[in-house]
């Protein structure tokens, strides 16, 4: 490994930045996270992402490059970051430049959910593929996708938002102004408010607490009916949205990760059964659906990859 280049992968969160140097398709240091909310400027911040760069690379010898997972809009080309609503004064920062700038070292800035998308591509459950959709479900739901072996951006670095897709065109209003978007029927928070509505309609009091998808899971394990019926919805809502997709594109897998995913088959199960009842025999016949290899290390994998690739090295598995 000693003259394999190694990469550093960073994941910035709403609540925290996680740094690691990855080798392949494992972080094999950490940093410890910095508190996003500790400052009040992007420039203190990208500070200390620096610091806690320049830490590793004391400890690790052949870093190549720098790959950063940012949620929401990013411009690729340039390495802008556009908005990010959590964290105060995001606001069109060129993060690419700068870190470059301070390191020394190339540089690339991506959207979170791409860089997952990248990771299971090319390291992960996609690897060999040329078509896939990739899906995280968390608080949100992001997604990435590659078509003909590419990652697939848009003409303005937006593309493959397929949780901003709509189940309903005149459905639930989003912070972005459409209507039906999936991410505001099976994110965590719409799940766990859906469960409390639900077991309040049946006469049964359970908090917020109890509802989590965790807690969720745990009932519908011990046969609760209501948290059966509520993964069931889950399953039937992603399903629609994946057939919007397969339709449009034409996958040969969907992987799907994120922490709804840790549900298992009580997610996997129905969905996979509403998606085959409608789905026509094209596409469904070699179709796969996938649990995605990496959990929340995904973004700093995919991030150090995509920098390496950029950087001129080869990925290899």
């Amino acid at each position: 490994m000693s003259d394999t280049p190694l990469a550093i992968g960073i994941d910035f969160g709403g609540t925290s930045v996680k740094t690691g140097v990855v080798f392949r398709g494992n972080v094999i240091d950490h940093a410890p996270p910095i508190s996003t909310q500790d400052f009040d400027e992007p420039e203190a911040l990208i500070d200390a992402m620096v610091r806690v760069v320049e830490d590793l690379r004391s400890r690790h010898s052949h870093i190549a490059a720098i790959g950063v997972g940012m949620p929401g809009f990013v411009d690729f080309d340039r390495g802008v970051v556009y908005n990010l609503t959590n964290v105060r004064g995001w606001v069109e920062i060129p993060l690419k430049a700068k870190l470059q700038e301070k390191t020394g070292l190339p540089t690339i800035v991506e959207n979170d959910a791409n860089c997952m998308a990248y990771a299971e591509w090319k390291r992960g459950a996609g690897r060999g593929l040329k078509h896939l959709v990739c899906l995280t479900l968390g608080t949100g739901v992001g997604g990435g996708i590659i078509a003909n072996g590419q990652m697939i951006r848009g003409a303005r670095h937006g593309a493959g938002e397929v949780g901003q897709t709509s189940i309903d065109y005149r459905g639930r209003r989003g912070a972005y102004g459409n209507l039906g978007a999936l991410e505001d029927y099976i994110g965590n928070n719409e799940i766990t408010n859906t469960a409390v509505e639900a077991y309040h309609a049946a006469g049964t009091h359970k908090s917020a607490e109890d509802c989590t998808p965790a807690g969720l899971a745990a009932a519908a394990h011990a046969g609760d009916p209501i948290a059966l019926q509520i993964w069931d919805d889950v399953g039937e809502k992603l399903a629609c949205t994946i057939m919007n997709c397969c339709w449009l594109l034409n996958p040969e897998a969907i992987i799907i990760g994120g922490g709804v995913a840790r549900a298992g088959d009580l997610v996997f199960g129905p969905m996979t059964s509403h998606l085959y009842a409608q789905l026509s025999p094209p596409f469904k016949d070699h179709l796969m659906i996938l649990p995605a290899r990496f959990g929340n290390e995904a973004g700093m994998i995919g991030a150090a990859a995509l920098a390496l690739e950029q950087a001129g090295y080869p990925v290899e598995p």
